[in-house]
């Protein structure tokens, strides 16, 4: 590896294998036999055929902000840790096709700002976007606030380069929107969290970037009155409809509580708030206006108890700070236990008011916290101990399993956003159709017939 690497680009000190040794969490992980840091592809072939030919494990590493442990190594196995933060350039950005072709060491944030100066956007939003790496992103198959309206992360790459658990590497960074020449490779490698081989370059799909934002905080009586109001925004606003975003009161009073410089923006509570958002880039359109016109009935009729449209950018950053640090103020509180499901959008009200039951029996008193993207579905229902209590009087277990339960009868999945990692590969067993899980294999045991390559991961 010194040889292949050099001493920048290969470590053993113990800091750094620390660093890069557990999950965000502190959950999963131990400190690998060594540190590469590759800065291009034909360094990552080089090291993937010298750990092919001596058995070693590699776990390819972004920014680290998953939270099922995908990004460390499994409990009990021996390998290396592979950074990609050396392969950070932005490529190429060209306005007429609408694409920018990246290494996968490329920071979220560091690309909207490159994006921004070019009236250009990459629509993947979400709360770690300012340490989150593309790789990474494309490993987990990463959703945010924004994929109602763009998709996913595979909706949004059109073409990659992946280093093979062979060596090989598979040049398909081919900027194209159709491209029906065979199988669809490039989703094979969207979602496999490192398992099936290392992206290390991806064509990513433009927009052009918003000239108007609309944004509105709305207080709510209950999560049906949210998905009437989710429901009446969809009708009339159509495309301009970019996010929907929904949190509780309990969030809220977590997230004021810990989180320095929050405030409550509205006058009335709710036990239940929508972020709503409109965003458009022709410049002719007020976006207010349309959101205001749709949003009078719903103030009418008493669906909503209160809410505000934000008057300038800094109102609208407040809006959304608030739900973004709903899971920071949660973490801060203590102890916590994190699901990130989803269910059809209909079902959304029906699941959390079944399965917030649930928890309660298992454990009366027990906090429930759900919140998450009323446009796709995506639920974070998350728990923290009974008031006053530091941990869940050992019904960790039993309260998954029981929200799990209830996700599975409404039709929904036990990973919504954040993949499988290592933390739910034995639920995905379970719950998941047992072809389902034999194809899965099937396709692991075919692309990385010695295992080598992300091991305890996803499958």
């Amino acid at each position: 590896m010194r040889e292949l690497l050099g001493t920048r680009g290969w470590s053993t000190e113990p800091s750094d294998l620390a660093a890069h040794g557990r999950d965000w969490l502190d959950r999963h992980g131990q400190p690998p036999l060594g540190l590469a840091r590759p800065a291009s592809v034909d360094e990552i072939a080089a090291v993937v055929r010298l750990c092919a030919r001596h058995n070693v494990a590699i776990t390819p590493h972004g920014g680290n902000t998953g939270l099922n442990g995908g990004s460390v190594l499994s409990a009990g196995r021996t390998g290396i840790i592979l950074s990609l933060a050396r392969m950070n350039r932005i490529l190429s950005i060209d306005a007429v096709d609408l694409t920018a072709t990246v290494e996968a060491g490329v920071v979220l944030g560091a690309l909207h700002q490159a994006l921004a100066d070019q009236n250009l956007a990459f629509p993947l939003h979400l709360g770690a976007e300012g340490s989150a790496r593309i790789g990474g992103l494309i490993g987990t198959n990463a959703g945010g606030s924004h994929a109602m309206r763009h998709g996913m992360m595979q909706d949004l790459v059109l073409g990659m380069e992946v280093v093979l658990p062979s060596g090989e590497v598979w040049e398909g960074a081919r900027a194209l929107i159709k491209d029906n020449a065979g199988y669809q490779l490039r989703k094979l490698f969207c979602g496999a969290e490192g398992t099936l081989g290392i992206v290390t370059k991806a064509v990513l799909r433009l927009s052009p970037l918003p000239v108007a934002h609309a944004t509105a905080l709305l207080a709510l009586p209950d999560l049906q009155a949210a998905l009437r109001v989710g429901a009446l925004l969809r009708n009339r606003t159509g495309d301009l409809l970019t996010a929907m975003e929904f949190f509780g009161e309990p969030g809220v009073i977590m997230a004021l509580k810990h989180v320095q410089s929050l405030a409550r923006p509205l006058e009335t509570p709710g036990p239940v708030y929508v972020l709503a958002e409109l965003a458009t880039s022709m410049p002719d359109i007020s976006a207010d206006d349309i959101l205001e016109r749709t949003l009078s009935e719903a103030l009418e009729d008493g669906t909503v108890l209160d809410g505000a449209i934000a008057a300038s950018r800094t109102q609208r950053t407040t809006f959304w700070r608030l739900r973004e640090e709903i899971p920071e103020g949660q973490r801060l509180e203590g102890a916590q236990l994190k699901h990130d499901v989803s269910v059809p959008v209909a079902r959304l009200a029906a699941f959390v008011a079944e399965a917030s039951a649930a928890a309660e029996t298992v454990l009366p008193g027990v906090r429930v916290n759900p919140f998450g993207h009323l446009g796709d579905g995506n639920v974070h229902f998350n728990l923290s101990p009974p008031q006053g209590c530091r941990h869940f009087a050992s019904a960790d277990a039993r309260l998954s399993e029981a929200i799990y339960e209830i996700v599975v009868r409404h039709n929904g999945s036990i990973a919504a956003e954040h993949g499988l990692g290592q933390a739910k590969v034995a639920l995905a067993d379970r719950f998941r159709p047992p072809t389902e899980r034999a194809l899965m294999r099937t396709i692991k045991a075919s692309l990385d017939p010695q295992n080598i390559m992300n091991p305890g991961k996803v499958v």
